[in-house]
């Protein structure tokens, strides 16, 4: 089994900043491809960002229009853990962030085979 559990949400005026973790454990863990989503309320969840497992070189990453230039996503092999660097937040960036790992990397929800719970992030304007 794996575990994934975000910290690190909570509540930032708009243009604000915010750095989500997502700390991986489990037996079944093996520093697969990553991705952060997130769900709105009223709304289905949707792909935020997501970073390759270790290319030898560097990881790929990708992210949704909506957040590019915004949002970095990263990852530390050592630690187990995964971030997503939001900047510039906005209003519509407010739901429950969700990490999740998987073996195929992409946009998809059915790539990925483990979530964690999620974080809530709230941007006042």
């Amino acid at each position: 089994q794996v575990q994934l559990v975000e910290s690190g949400g909570g509540l930032v005026q708009a243009g604000g900043s915010l750095r989500l973790s997502c700390a991986a454990s489990g037996r079944s863990f093996r520093s697969g491809p990553m991705g952060w989503f997130r769900q709105a309320p009223g709304k289905e969840r949707e792909f935020v960002a997501s970073i390759s497992s270790f290319g030898g070189a560097a990881y790929e990453a990708d992210y949704a229009d909506s957040v590019k230039r915004r949002f970095t996503i990263s990852r530390d092999r050592a630690k187990n853990t995964l971030y997503l660097q939001m900047n510039s937040l906005k209003p519509e960036d407010t739901a429950v962030y969700s990490c999740a790992t998987g073996t195929t990397l992409g946009r998809a929800q059915s790539n990925y085979d483990y979530w964690g719970q999620g974080t809530q992030v709230t941007v006042s304007s």
